[in-house]
């Protein structure tokens, strides 16, 4: 029998009311007059009245809450004063509070087969129907994952699926000619090219049968553009403004070709311990310890179901460093997100696409609601607004984990079992690896939902605390995550040099129904893959038992080389590894760039105010406080965080890195920060790469890392790359991070790249594609030898000096002072590769010396941006004068020049500071000016002129003001 209780409040204010109300006017639903809205448990089992009221009491709080319990269907008819709106997931979507609380009322001995949740909503039955229907779609749920039922309840059961007769199903490819093999291509979620698809023809006409539907997916899944990075990998004729060059792998002989030069040029010193061959880089921390990070995008699932895509993103980049190696305990998180911007008019959203404060919400929540019930701290991030990410936002998630020495490496053995540990297996997720490699559309929600999956971070937990307990007692010889194309991914890498035989029969599922195909592609989550030596089973079993986490054996690896994949006892599906890995076609493209012509900024300086400039900055949504996400993720949890997200007096100032002490015991601890800037890329993406890696290890620096142990990882979101132009604008980037990697000798240890980042819909009758500006985020991890020598960016004593590191140039190009002014053209900030490690040196010896009080690095905004932010960080008022005399000071206060810092430096430690400058070779530091107990910043031109006078609250409010009530 079926029944719901329904949960609402006494008394108080209904917030989650108030919030789709409000959300409702902002679509301009105004026939909407009143709202409230409830909670409930749609429980299926044998109970009577009488037990759903005790079981009630575990699943509503009686003190503040009042709690109806009916049987359904509802016979009851709708109300003549209201209009009643259920909202519940779509049958297969996890429901991890439904399974949370079945799994407990079972335990409490309720006869509960099953539990699903549902949130209802009542409005004004004189409401408009076309509104009310727009409000379901838009304000209360996601077509991706949600269902909206009107009127009473009318459910009969909450039954998932049923047994399906066993039948082994054939694609008729070898007699398709090429219009089929792209129609076949594309209506079947593959998204493979023409040559990827007749190279699977011919496979199989030497083979003299056509392929069973399994097979062919897991070579869509093996070749797709997020498993294999086909296109960064593939051969590429690229022709610039200097003339024309051939790659046969881009990504090797750039990106890759930079460590590997860096780790020859360090010899015996190289700290490099596994770079680009596993889930995770990982470089030498101490004696005891070595430290894995990755940073993964879920921007296509974030898309479509924001909370969703970005829970799972974090996820599973989580248990990527639980997957490498032999298994590394994660020990705090990073997360930079990509939106278009939230005062979007809501009239002006193209079809099939979220509005951005939904979106935003979502993926922060997701992130947040994961990472915090994981018990891993988030430390690091940052937030970019551009209107080009409508309808594509990108969600990077990072983790950086800890491995002790001698555990970074792994090995199948034939013999051993395939063993799949954690979540059960569903239908979420299906075709998320080649749906990820494709590009958005107004279709993509109702084509593509089954590519969203929904996580749960205590079922990771579980898993987690299993594996590293595991991984002590040495239990098993190989693991790795079940990500991108789930098992047929996980199993097929694993096995790719010795071969396995999968029995996917065994695979536990969360419903019934699934065909074998479902089974082996699917991407649900929290659940990893682990090579298990017989003997060493019932021990690992057992230890799991313990825990409550499932293991099950699913097959074992074998010495055939082949991929053998059995339903029932019967094969569905035979492959060669050697096919499945290196059979694909390479990809084959032409690539070209050609740089804009460069213009002057017009800097007449009648029209520009310079303190109402700097105002406009602090204000843009990319420079301004994001205190209002920070406080969302828990910084603390693990209690290593040395250097937080926000530092300062008052605790909210913009810190530039993070530090977190991975061992309590003692004093060495690891820097985390990033670095990326978009708007550079309009203007040359070459310059762009290179002033990302500046930005991230110059952040690093600012904190006190040693510039000669960081290690950076890429991260290319692009669009279109079939496009000659686009895909050379990526080449570009590419070798940009190649040269700077190696000037500032920053290995580059993992990356992953992100293509087709494009939204396309129908406009009347004109077809039009929003293509996202060219996106590298530049992670860094740092080292520092000692967290008690770390600063922090706040200003700390009155009559401190500030003193100016690094040269300003006229290099206002992709600026914030044109983005908030209107201006356009400009030199983009280039880097010097000579000049710019010395000087890193310089700070970092500066800062282990004990000269340095404070430290903040010039980026977004420039110099007067980074006077602001230390001044009402630090609550501590600044008098400065600018020196260069003859220079326009717009281009001082606002030019975006990289390897800049300011430094607060006490006056007996002046002459030190200058002449470490001096032992370096590098140019005189500027002494801007002294550290006051005002409350204002007051800047001047070389003449003595006032240029900014402002209070310190009122520029921290114009900072704080923009996203404080997001």
């Amino acid at each position: 029998m079926l029944w719901e209780i329904e949960i609402s409040s006494k008394s108080g204010p209904d917030r989650e009311a108030e919030h789709a109300l409000a959300e409702a006017r902002m679509c301009r639903l105004n026939s909407l007059a009143t709202v409230r809205s409830a909670r409930s448990y749609l429980i299926e089992g044998s109970l009577d009245n009488a037990q759903l009221q005790q079981a009630s009491g575990v699943l509503a709080d009686r003190v503040v809450e009042q709690v109806t319990v009916r049987s359904l269907p509802d016979h009851s008819e709708a109300g003549q004063t209201e209009r009643l709106l259920n909202v519940l997931f779509k049958p297969g979507v996890t429901d991890n509070v439904g399974a949370t609380a079945t799994k407990a009322l079972q335990e409490l001995g309720f006869e509960v087969e099953r539990v699903s949740t549902c949130r209802k909503y009542w409005v004004n039955a004189d409401s408009n129907e076309s509104e009310v229907e727009r409000f379901a779609s838009r304000v209360l749920s996601n077509d991706s994952i949600d269902r909206v039922l009107f009127g009473p309840l009318q459910l009969t059961s909450l039954a998932v699926g049923s047994e399906q007769d066993f039948e082994l199903k054939h694609v008729s490819i070898r007699d398709m000619d090429d219009e089929q093999l792209k129609t076949l291509s594309q209506t079947g979620q593959l998204y493979l090219s023409l040559t990827e698809m007749q190279t699977i023809r011919d496979y199989f006409r030497e083979l003299e049968r056509d392929p069973t539907d399994i097979e062919l997916e897991s070579i869509a899944q093996t070749w797709s553009e997020h498993c294999s990075h086909k296109t960064l990998a593939g051969r590429i004729a690229y022709r610039d403004e200097n003339g024309e060059r051939h790659f046969e792998n881009m990504l090797k002989e750039t990106v890759f070709a930079a460590t590997q030069t860096i780790r020859k040029n360090l010899g015996d010193a190289d700290w490099c311990v596994s770079v680009f061959k596993d889930n995770a880089g990982i470089v030498r921390f101490d004696d005891k310890q070595d430290v894995c990070i990755k940073v993964e995008t879920h921007n296509h699932p974030s898309a479509l179901e924001p909370y969703g895509g970005a829970n799972t993103g974090l996820g599973g980049v989580i248990r990527d460093p639980l997957g490498t190696g032999l298994g590394a305990k994660p020990v705090c998180n990073t997360d930079v997100f990509c939106f278009a911007s939230p005062e979007t008019g809501f009239d002006s959203l193209p079809p099939g696409v979220l509005h951005p404060r939904t979106v935003m919400r979502g993926v922060v929540s997701g992130v947040r609601d994961y990472g915090n019930r994981m018990g891993i701290p988030t430390v690091n991030g940052a937030v970019y607004f551009d209107d080009r990410y409508l309808g594509n936002p990108l969600v990077y998630c990072g983790n950086v984990a800890m491995i002790p020495r001698g555990m970074s490496e792994k090995e199948v053995h034939p013999g051993d079992y395939i063993v799949a540990v954690g979540g059960r297996t569903g239908r979420d997720g299906i075709h998320g690896a080649t749906f990820s490699s494709a590009e958005l559309t107004h279709e993509s929600e109702e084509l593509s939902g089954g590519a969203v999956q929904i996580g749960n971070p205590i079922t990771e937990k579980m898993v987690h605390d299993v594996i590293l307990e595991a991984r002590d007692r040495r239990l098993f010889n190989a693991i790795t995550d079940c990500g991108a194309g789930g098992f047929s991914s996980a199993v097929g890498e694993m096995g790719e040099e010795t071969g396995a035989e999968v029995w996917l029969e065994k695979a536990p599922l969360k419903y019934q129904g699934l065909t074998y195909t479902e089974i082996w592609i699917s991407e649900a989550q929290e659940r990893m893959v682990l090579s298990i030596s017989p003997d060493k089973w019932d021990e690992f079993n057992a230890l799991c038992e313990s825990e409550g986490v499932e293991a099950t054996v699913i097959g074992k690896f074998t010495d055939t080389k082949m991929l053998e994949l059995k339903y029932q006892g019967e094969s569905v599906g035979s492959l060669a590894m050697s096919f499945l890995h290196d059979g694909r076609p390479p990809v084959i493209r032409d690539a070209v760039y050609s740089p804009p012509e460069e213009r002057a900024v017009n800097l007449d300086s009648e029209t520009i105010e310079h303190g109402e400039v700097l105002r406009k900055i602090l204000a843009s949504l990319n420079v301004c406080s994001k205190e209002s996400i920070i406080r969302q993720y828990d910084h603390e949890v693990q209690a290593g965080s040395v250097v937080k997200p926000l530092v300062g007096i008052a605790n909210d100032g913009p810190s530039d890195a993070a530090i977190i002490r991975p061992d309590l015991s003692g004093k060495r601890g690891l820097v985390i920060s990033c670095g990326m800037n978009p708007h550079l890329g309009d203007a040359d993406p070459y310059w762009m790469a290179a002033s990302a890696i500046d930005e991230a290890v110059r952040n690093c620096v600012a904190v006190g890392a040693d510039p000669e142990r960081i290690a950076i990882l890429d991260n290319f979101c692009w669009g279109n790359t079939e496009r000659a132009e686009t895909l050379g604008s990526l080449v570009r980037a590419a070798l940009g991070c190649q040269e700077t990697a190696v000037a500032y000798g920053t290995p580059f240890v993992s990356g992953k790249d992100s293509l087709n980042n494009e939204f396309s819909y129908v406009d009347g009758e004109t077809s039009r594609t929003i293509s996202i500006p060219s996106s590298l985020l530049i992670t860094a991890l740092g080292q520092i030898g000692d967290i008690e020598k770390a600063v922090t960016m706040d200003l700390k004593s009155a009559g401190n000096v500030l003193l100016l590191i690094g040269e300003t140039h006229n290099e206002l190009g992709g600026s914030h002072f044109n983005l908030v002014t209107g201006r356009d053209g400009g030199i983009v900030p280039r880097v010097d590769f000579e000049k710019a490690p010395k000087l890193f040196s310089a700070v970092h010896e500066l800062i282990d010396r004990g000269f340095v009080r404070s430290c903040h690095d010039l980026s977004e905004g420039g110099l007067a941006v980074t006077l602001a932010e230390i001044a009402f960080a630090g609550g501590l008022g600044a008098e400065i004068q600018l020196q260069k005399s003859g220079v326009d000071a717009t281009v001082e206060l606002f030019s975006e020049s990289n390897t800049r810092f300011v430094l607060e430096i006490p006056s007996e430690h002046l002459a030190d500071c200058h002449n470490v400058l001096e032992q370096a070779q590098l140019p005189a530091a500027v002494e801007l000016g002294h550290v006051n107990e005002s409350s204002e910043l007051v800047v001047r031109g070389s003449d003595g002129t006032v240029l900014i006078q402002d209070s310190l609250k009122a520029l921290k409010q114009c900072w704080q003001e923009p996203l404080s009530r997001f």
